[in-house]
């Protein structure tokens, strides 16, 4: 059946070009990484990508037809072009709410994002959800976040994955880890330097920058190389490492004795006896726990199994004869009717094959094949290729040896309830695997109608105990161990600090591979630019990537700089080389580079033509607002905060004492301000009077007072015994 988005290119003057999705951005394809992103964007969207007939927001829009040939499906990738002088949102609130390792070709310190030149073009990258394929994009777009996949790019390579959504964001076709595969290879493809992302991935209702944290060391992302860039409420990357090994190392027996008198202690300890058991080696540490629990989860989750009752002694005139089959079968019928088809037990088969793997590692392999075909046959696709099988399996499984001695074994068994079969088409002479349902292969095997002898009734039993469901053993153990660990404040301020670290992010090294031309990074330091910097700007900005030839002079590198300054940031338009601080000593422009710079060296440069005045100058825009929490905080990173109505300093609501439920109150007085407050008070209630000697003081009611009647506001006085006259008055 033709998908809706081919019958839309099919009314365009000429036929758009469809390329792979597998593909795209491997191995130089679909172009050669030589260039900045800046150069590399505009050579793809010229040469692999077909402009829209209508834009975004003023925008223009390209689109580029992405094919899943295993899947059957065309998939439109859209490329978005924003010129942010003309765009109502030009400063990107994800720079500003984000922090980096500063890119330099000897170091890397840590700085936030909100010092960035405003960069003049950003790049969207979405893959709409399947519904809204064969529909041109609306203008609330950049703003959703139902997409597969948004991704954004600035000029300069900088830039953030937004929101992806997979199987269980309501994609029919892809999953999640297939569009970050895909984000991943477009970023390296096209020479990003830096990438960000905001780690709120949850499985249910667990966080699995906890779960993977704990389990691997890293977040879900950190296969693809994302690592720690800042934490919220203050948390440093030293207090996210720390809480890392500290829940990681927790051993098992010492969380059973922890939980001694817990009333899910039971439950906990019948999990671990059921993993421990499970597992081929020894589990000692939760870390190990959780990433055996995860393995099983991802790659071979566990099914209803069929409970097996002793059988009971029918005669041969039972009317259970007529039932069934699959219900009631003789044992003997059993292992005939498997012999007769040639259908066997894959169990039973790695226990004979006498390979140099464990049988559990045979078994878990194949578990792992039959997981990739479920999932194909899901989609209603008849079978995989053998080469599609092992790519898929390769996700998890990285032994390829392991696999393709696997596949060769794998025809006509069984493994769990479904029986794995393979063919050759006719046509191609491509071998393909398929999967059927147990209860569809018994109804093959023809069975035999003399008398059952010993029938054995099988039953569905829901695994809901623990050790028996994994999702739910999981959900024990992160709310029990990570969440609500008894008598242990440090687990649990370290599970908060590690759900606390949100932000993480990915730096592609310097690309030099072409010995035919110099490549340099390059940054400004103009003493103009540290006037306009605030208080939330620390660092100068990152430098921009410049190249040229090996016969290049030093004019034709100033040229090159200035080039790629002006094309890139909104206040360099004008922008001039005075001069070189690496090349002060040579003031003839026209001497060669070779020879004087080494490729990939990092040059500092000076000059004018700055836009001073322009209002699009960093990032984090020209409010000068300051952030003060009692975490630590002192820059945005993007959770609720609230401002101080006095002093206009703002805090964390979290750190305030209010909810993230509570509605903000419509005054609010910071702590520091109450207690500033407070002294003042205090210094204007202080009496000016000292008394010598207070233990010489007279203290008269005011209804005893002779002066009552003169003074109705007089509560009382303080009189010396000894002197005849009042010497001070007081309100008490």
């Amino acid at each position: 059946m033709p998908l809706p988005i081919m019958d839309t290119c099919r009314k365009r003057k000429r036929k758009p070009s469809v390329y792979s999705l597998q593909r795209l951005g491997e191995e130089e394809f679909p172009i050669s990484r030589s260039g900045s992103f800046r150069d590399n964007v505009r050579v793809f969207l010229r040469d692999f990508a077909e402009v829209e007939e209508y834009n975004v927001r003023g925008s223009p829009v390209w689109c580029t037809l992405l094919s899943r040939e295993a899947k059957n499906t065309v998939i439109p990738l859209y490329t978005i072009e924003e010129d942010v002088v003309r765009s109502s949102e030009p400063y990107c609130d994800h720079c500003r709410c984000t922090g980096s390792f500063r890119l330099d070709v000897k170091f890397v310190s840590f700085t936030g994002w909100s010092n960035h030149f405003v960069s003049k073009r950003k790049y969207h990258f979405i893959i709409p959800v399947d519904a809204e394929w064969d529909l041109p994009l609306e203008d609330d777009v950049f703003d959703l976040q139902t997409h597969l996949l948004h991704g954004l790019i600035h000029t300069n390579g900088f830039g953030h994955l937004i929101c992806v959504n997979g199987l269980e964001g309501g994609s029919r076709y892809l999953c999640g880890r297939e569009m970050v595969d895909l984000w991943d290879r477009i970023c390296t493809n096209l020479g990003a330097r830096m990438i960000t992302v905001e780690d709120l991935s949850k499985k249910r209702s667990l966080d699995l920058r906890l779960l993977y944290g704990v389990a691997y060391g890293h977040s879900w992302f950190g296969r693809w190389g994302y690592k720690f860039c800042r934490g919220s409420y203050g948390v440093t990357k030293n207090d996210y490492e720390n809480a890392i090994e500290l829940l990681g190392s927790l051993e098992l027996d010492q969380i059973e004795f922890d939980f001694g008198e817990h009333r899910q202690c039971k439950r906990i300890k019948q999990v671990f006896r059921h993993y421990r058991e499970m597992s081929e080696g020894h589990l000692k540490t939760f870390k190990d726990l959780l990433r055996f629990i995860l393995i099983i989860k991802s790659h071979a989750p566990q099914k209803n199994k069929l409970h097996a009752p002793p059988p009971p002694t029918l005669s041969t005139d039972s009317p259970l004869k007529k039932r069934s089959n699959r219900l009631f079968m003789k044992k003997s019928d059993a292992v005939e009717s498997e012999k007769s088809q040639g259908y066997r037990s894959y169990s039973t088969i790695a226990a004979n094959l006498g390979s140099r793997w464990p049988v559990r590692r045979l078994e878990y392999a194949a578990e792992v094949i039959v997981e990739a075909l479920k999932e194909m046959k899901a989609l209603k696709q008849s079978g995989m290729t053998r080469q599609d099988v092992r790519d898929s399996a390769r996700l998890h499984i990285g032994d390829t040896g392991l696999l393709d001695y696997v596949l060769k074994s794998m025809n006509n068994v069984i493994v769990g309830n479904v029986l794995v079969q393979r063919y050759v088409d006719p046509l191609t002479r491509i071998l393909h695997y398929t999967i059927q349902e147990l209860d569809d292969a018994t109804k093959l095997v023809e069975q035999k109608k003399d008398a059952v002898i010993e029938a054995v009734p099988l039953r569905v039993v829901s695994e809901s105990k623990a050790g028996g469901h994994v999702h739910g053993d999981l959900l024990l153990l992160y709310t029990n161990v990570l969440l609500n660990y008894p008598k242990s404040e440090s687990v649990r301020s370290a599970a908060q600090v590690v759900l606390d670290s949100k932000h993480f992010v990915k730096e592609w090294p310097l690309w030099d591979n072409d010995d035919k031309i110099f490549r340099f990074v390059c940054r400004i330091n103009n003493p103009s630019l540290i006037d306009l910097r605030t208080e939330q700007v620390t660092e100068l900005p990152p430098g921009e990537l410049v190249k040229v030839s090996l016969q290049a002079t030093v004019f034709d590198l100033k040229q090159a700089i200035e080039e790629t300054f002006r094309d890139t940031y909104c206040i360099l338009t004008n922008f001039e080389v005075n001069e070189i601080d690496e090349l002060k000593e040579d003031d003839d422009d026209s001497n060669l580079l070779f020879g004087k710079l080494e490729s990939c060296s990092a040059l500092t440069v000076r000059g004018g033509g700055i836009d001073l005045e322009s209002t699009l100058k960093f990032q984090g825009g020209s409010d000068t607002w300051m952030v003060k929490c009692v975490c630590r905080a002192r820059d945005d990173d993007g959770e609720r905060m609230i401002s101080c109505d006095v002093c206009e300093v703002w805090q964390h609501t979290r750190c305030c004492g209010i909810d993230d439920s509570d509605t903000l109150p419509p005054l609010y007085v910071c702590s520091s301000c109450c207690d500033e407050f407070a002294e003042q008070q205090k210094r204007v209630l202080q009496p000016k009077y000292e008394f010598q000697n207070p233990g010489q003081m007279l203290m008269i009611g005011a209804a005893d007072d002779y002066f009552a009647e003169e003074d109705e506001g007089c509560l009382g006085m303080m009189m010396f015994p000894s002197e005849s006259f009042v010497s001070e008055q007081f309100i008490l």
